[in-house]
């Protein structure tokens, strides 16, 4: 850790202790907590990249390892979407009940299997959730949560990852069908 307003944190349920880095700059009104996919984790150079970069914008962060070091070994837990969100969630409850953070919205930032895990979590409690950002990701690992995602979505794909950019394609439309469906909803009654 570099940034002055780093701290190491330790979220703990029972047996399981999540191993994190909550980033806390002065006058932050949101936190952004880090779905690392594919074993990644809380030291990942490109999600801490990211997240300084949203600190020097007043953003706090939460850097995250979503799974022990055993279990990112295990290629079924990297791929298991259920255990990544309930993850998630958990550390979403330890930021409402941190003194820090309590008061702060919530946005989550999902890379690869993790897009999948911050959608599904976003649809499963989306109280404070202000907003959801795929990046390299897997939405399309949370096809049976999408129509309960209510936050703003980003999907973020590489230009040359064409399979991903399908997978993307198809979530996007779903996510603007029901987007439209809403508006339209909300302009028919006045809104």
């Amino acid at each position: 850790m570099t940034s002055p307003h780093e701290h190491s944190v330790r979220i703990t349920r029972a047996k399981l202790t999540l191993e994190g880095i909550l980033g806390l700059p002065g006058g932050s009104h949101s936190v952004v907590v880090f779905a690392h996919g594919s074993g990644s984790g809380r030291f990942s150079p490109r999600n801490n990249f990211v997240a300084r970069h949203l600190q020097s914008h007043g953003l706090a962060t939460l850097l995250l390892d979503l799974l022990a070091a055993d279990e990112a070994e295990d290629r079924r837990k990297v791929f298991d979407i259920d255990l990544l969100a309930d993850r998630l969630l958990l550390a979403k409850a330890w930021l409402e009940e941190e003194p820090r953070t309590k008061n702060l919205g919530i946005g989550y930032f999902g890379a690869s299997t993790g897009a999948g895990a911050a959608l599904q979590a976003a649809a499963r409690d989306p109280s404070k959730i202000q907003a959801v950002v795929s990046r390299g990701g897997r939405p399309d690992l949370a096809e049976p949560h999408l129509p309960a995602v209510i936050a703003p979505t980003l999907l973020i794909v590489g230009g040359d990852d064409e399979p991903v950019i399908e997978m993307n394609q198809i979530v996007s439309v779903r996510i603007n069908a029901r987007y439209l469906w809403a508006r339209s909803e909300i302009l028919s009654h006045g809104g």
